[in-house]
């Protein structure tokens, strides 16, 4: 693990989960353990409206707390009701809190390599469809991070499960004097969750 981004874990790792969240959790904890229990690959696919921020931070936030954790054949994806772009906050954020971006398209919906380890393959992200031909068509979770999404795909074709564990957006505080305290702040709440996840997750049974 990159030494900042262990850092960042460890502060991650003092902050406590509420238990009404713990609860939302619980689900994909379960669906989680039995792929381990079976020996079956992982595949989670974060879904928001945009795929700009939220959906972004807990693909990215997932893959990192399951490596960490040595969770083996687990694939982070996310995806969208429609693609726009990544936000470029999102990126500042997370090279900010240790990962290593480096941005491998300069276009209108850039593409971005998140590395969590010298040795890791970076994570890849860009905006775009939840059933885009990058993400998996079958035998993924599906997770709902914002209302709109989970309102307006009462189906997600392929999914074997569907999760709803919605974060606030910090869209709402772009322009603002606080917009980097909010940023930040969404990433380290995802980064617990996924943190609290995948540490209960038993892989010597």
């Amino acid at each position: 693990m990159l030494e900042n981004l262990s850092k960042t874990i460890q502060l991650v790792s003092k902050i406590s989960v509420p238990n009404e969240r713990k609860e939302v959790l619980q689900p994909l904890i379960e669906y989680v353990q039995n792929k381990v229990n079976s020996n079956k690959e992982i595949r989670l696919n974060f879904i928001c409206t945009h795929n700009s921020r939220r959906s972004h931070l807990s693909q990215v936030w997932a893959q990192t707390m399951a490596f960490h954790f040595e969770i083996q054949t687990i694939f982070c994806y996310s995806g969208g009701t429609e693609a726009t772009a990544m936000f470029p906050k999102v990126g500042e954020t997370l090279a900010n809190q240790g990962f290593e971006i480096q941005k491998l398209s300069e276009t209108q919906n850039s593409v971005y390599a998140i590395k969590i380890d010298e040795n890791q393959h970076p994570i890849i992200c860009f905006s775009k469809t939840y059933f885009d031909s990058f993400n998996p068509k079958s035998k993924f979770g599906a997770i709902m991070t914002c209302n709109n999404a989970d309102e307006g795909c009462p189906m997600v074709f392929g999914a074997e499960a569907r999760f709803s564990i919605k974060y606030d957006d910090p869209k709402a505080f772009d322009g603002t004097d606080v917009m980097n305290e909010k940023y930040t702040e969404r990433s380290l709440q995802i980064a617990s969750e996924m943190y609290f996840v995948f540490s209960q997750i038993k892989t010597n049974l």
